[in-house]
């Protein structure tokens, strides 16, 4: 049976996404929802104009200077971790270029492929150890392999040492699961703090020194922005590389022509990880953006000064006037795989590179260590994470078959 639901409210459990998504898109360039808390907002879920208000330099990712009706939130209202948080993600105009540009400097190519070989030897190292299971056994591969892979690579990235690193691995990925609380998001901070603190006194060859060192003409990061800054890097790097992988596993596995195109080598890797990107997007929605002018869509579409945007990567990578009338397809051999599944514009997703460089890594590996590898449960059966922002599982249960 189609699920039905409500024109102007956005479904909270995640169960629907690609059909809400759709159903959004035919009411305009942009059509009014229903957020938690009773909150207004804008859903945009069209590809040309989700790219085109990401390029506006009228829309602003600052709550406190162009949302009004922020300053009258509760404070448990749920969207509030996504918003409140002074960082790069939340900053506009000259606060925004101070802190990208720091960030950038710190979080460079160089930076990245520094960890290309760590990374090949932590995913060698659990692919091994998935291969211990007994014949049959069903396996998390989300517990097992797609959350530690970005959180092991995070670590190396910012220089965690030896000393808690396991502590810091596991509380990255606590807070990418469902059950994660405060205490896990506290620990990670904590762990974090720790690390800049060390680096201030003795620093290395990783990306805290590298943020400690940054500069914007004779400005340089405070210690709290320094903290900030790794504190966003980690929390929009590691669940959303997690849904890349547990994504792309599962399109090839459902998908066992797809597969078969890989191995024979009439697609590529890269060809896998952008579809999925496009397909499968790993952030659906993403809260929120404001108008800081009043902005004409067109259509009689006019978004007021101070209300909000959620704009949807998800569901432009979806849409058919950009993809054609296939878009809802996975399709490896896709011409155009153009899509926003890392942003655009002035907050393009800076880690964007690495996460591409996990994928191009873990995929293969695990798929060339366990050939055979199948879904334990039918894909329908898959548990969708309990939120409309992310798109992933909760679980992804397979038998590692050789």
């Amino acid at each position: 049976m189609e699920p039905q639901f409500r024109q102007t409210t956005i479904d909270p459990s995640g169960r629907f996404l690609h059909a809400e998504n759709d159903r959004l898109r035919v009411k305009g360039p942009a059509t009014r929802v229903m957020l938690a808390g009773g909150v207004s907002a804008w859903s945009v879920t069209r590809h040309e104009v989700v790219r085109r208000l990401c390029e506006d330099p009228r829309v602003s990712r600052d709550p406190v200077r162009h949302w009004p009706a922020y300053a009258g939130l509760p404070h448990d209202w749920p969207l509030r971790p996504f918003i409140s948080t002074v960082n790069a993600f939340t900053a506009f105009g000259g606060d925004h270029q101070r802190l990208r540009t720091m960030m950038s400097c710190a979080f460079t190519p160089r930076r990245v492929e520094s960890i290309r070989g760590r990374v090949h030897a932590v995913v060698e190292r659990i692919v091994r150890d998935i291969g211990r299971a007994r014949p049959g056994e069903v396996l998390d591969l989300r517990r097992a392999f797609t959350d530690v892979v970005p959180a092991e690579a995070l670590c190396d990235l910012v220089g965690i040492p030896d000393s808690f690193r396991a502590r810091a691995v596991h509380s990255i990925q606590a807070i990418n699961r469902p059950c994660g609380d405060d205490r896990d998001f506290m620990d990670l901070t904590s762990c974090l703090g720790a690390l800049v603190a060390t680096k201030y006194m003795v620093k290395g060859d990783d990306l805290t020194s590298d943020l400690i060192n940054a500069r914007y003409g004779d400005d340089r990061l405070t210690e709290h922005e320094v903290n900030a800054a790794l504190i966003l890097m980690i929390g929009a790097g590691s669940g959303t590389t997690a849904n890349l992988l547990s994504k792309a596993v599962t399109m090839l596995l459902t998908h066992p022509d797809q597969l078969k195109l890989v191995k024979a080598g009439d697609a590529t890797w890269a060809d896998v990880i952008e579809e999925t990107l496009r397909a499968e997007g790993p952030v659906q929605h993403m809260p929120l953006r404001y108008a800081a002018e009043d902005i004409d869509l067109g259509f009689d579409t006019v978004i007021k000064a101070g209300e909000p945007i959620l704009l949807s990567f998800g569901a432009a990578g979806r849409d058919p006037v950009a993809h054609g009338r296939d878009a809802n397809e996975f399709d490896v051999t896709r011409a155009d795989k153009n899509h926003l599944a890392f942003g655009h514009g002035v907050h393009h997703c800076i880690g964007a590179p690495l996460a591409r460089m996990e994928a191009s890594i873990a995929l293969p590996a695990l798929f060339a260590h366990f050939p055979d590898l199948e879904l334990a449960v039918p894909a329908a059966e898959l548990q969708p994470l309990p939120t409309f922002i992310y798109n992933g599982y909760v679980e992804l249960p397979v038998r590692p078959r050789k």
